[in-house]
């Protein structure tokens, strides 16, 4: 599974700056800083489950099974 906590607080922390606090500190708001946090925190999350995923295509190496031992001839 892909790391996903980071993300997941991130979106939590932007949502409750967005819709929860209503302040201005020095001309810059709260809300939008909370709504930065949320949309960073959405694409952070996609990019984690799109590498867990794995979509790109692997090579794939195919393998032939040897015996790793040989049996032994009695004379």
């Amino acid at each position: 599974m892909a790391d996903v906590g980071p993300p997941l607080g991130l979106i939590a922390i932007g949502l409750v700056l967005w819709l929860a606090v209503n302040a201005t500190i020095a001309g810059i708001s709260i809300q939008t800083i909370g709504l930065i946090l949320f949309v960073i925190g959405i694409v952070w999350l996609v990019i984690e489950l799109v590498q867990s995923r794995g979509w790109r295509r692997r090579d794939t190496t195919v393998v032939s099974d040897r015996p790793v031992v040989r049996e032994r001839d009695v004379y």
